[in-house]
């Protein structure tokens, strides 16, 4: 039995939610492979970490799904990722942001709020 809900608004939470966790996915990879020389796979936290995050974005896109949610609004939402991912490199890893990659994300932005209107 499917859930269904009119609005999207669930789903696009849950997928903004799944994004956040997507990007610390990401990092969590990148402090794992500069440890990789420094400890075996099985004791590297940091990949163990962002296995886990991934299977909780599993877990959340198919709540989204489930509540009714389009693909064409839910990964969308997802791409969000990337703007999670710019903030998490920008403050705890201490990467340089741009002009440009802040107009992409101003975009991205643009773009996911224009396909989440519903009509």
């Amino acid at each position: 039995m499917m859930l269904k809900m009119e609005s999207q608004i669930y789903p696009i939470l849950l997928s903004l939610i799944a994004a956040i966790l997507g990007a610390l996915a990401q990092y969590f990879f990148k402090m794992g492979a500069l440890k990789l020389t420094d400890i075996p796979i099985y004791k590297n936290y940091y990949l163990m970490g962002g296995l886990i995050s991934f299977f909780w974005v599993l877990v959340l896109f198919i709540f989204a799904f489930r509540l009714g949610g389009r693909m064409f609004v839910v990964y969308p939402a997802y791409a969000t990722t990337y703007i999670w991912g710019g903030l998490i490199a920008f403050y705890w890893a201490q990467e340089p942001i741009n002009s440009w990659q802040l107009g992409g994300v101003g975009l991205i932005i643009i773009g996911v709020s224009l396909i989440s209107v519903q009509n």
